[in-house]
């Protein structure tokens, strides 16, 4: 089985070889696109983005083995185009979770757990859609599509130092209780935190 890059390779003499390359990860790139700007618009950045990788593919590092990276970079930068798209999206999602019907089967400790569980959806959501644009595309290229910091970097031609620092300023805005919890936590256990 050939890698993404000697398919790329090929595809430079080759052109038909890149429906290869569009085959293996057309499906990653219209669920990461899904996610961030909807199903309609997805369709466009998902053409758009093998049609720029296409016209670039002399520019991939033909030392990566995986090509994802790469396309779901492309796709990250034809994505801030859609960002009102994006804040519908997010308004819809919302908007559908408080909807939703739920079976009065499980008894009252399963509907309470449900309930618990919305709202703490609810509260995700909102803070998700506060981080800047630039966190919120770090978080769900982690969280949704799975890619490692290395692989983050490379999808949005960031140091991986600044991958790190993104995801950890995202931890803490997504949940600022943690730190309290934590001295908290060590202060039942009797350590002393902080002080001299």
């Amino acid at each position: 089985m050939s890698t993404d890059s000697e398919i790329i390779q090929r595809s430079l003499h080759q052109p038909a070889a890149f429906a290869e390359l569009f085959d293996r990860h057309a499906r990653t790139v219209n669920a990461f696109a899904t996610y961030r700007v909807g199903r309609g618009a997805a369709e466009d950045v998902l053409s758009e983005t093998f049609l720029v990788a296409f016209r670039r593919r002399a520019d991939f590092d033909v030392d990566a083995e995986s090509a994802s990276p790469w396309l779901l970079g492309i796709a990250s930068r034809l994505i801030r185009r859609h960002r009102a798209v994006e804040a519908k999206q997010w308004l819809s999602f919302a908007a559908s979770v408080s909807r939703q019907d739920h079976s009065s089967l499980g008894g009252l400790e399963d509907a309470m757990a449900r309930v618990d569980a919305e709202r703490e959806v609810a509260t995700l959501k909102t803070r998700i859609a506060a981080l800047a644009p630039k966190d919120r595309e770090t978080l769900l290229l982690y969280a949704w599509e799975g890619l490692s910091y290395d692989e983050i970097a490379v999808a949005l031609d960031v140091p991986v130092g600044t991958v790190r620092s993104r995801l950890n300023r995202v931890r803490r805005r997504l949940d600022p209780e943690r730190r309290i919890r934590a001295f908290e936590k060590q202060e039942q256990k009797g350590e002393s935190v902080g002080r001299v």
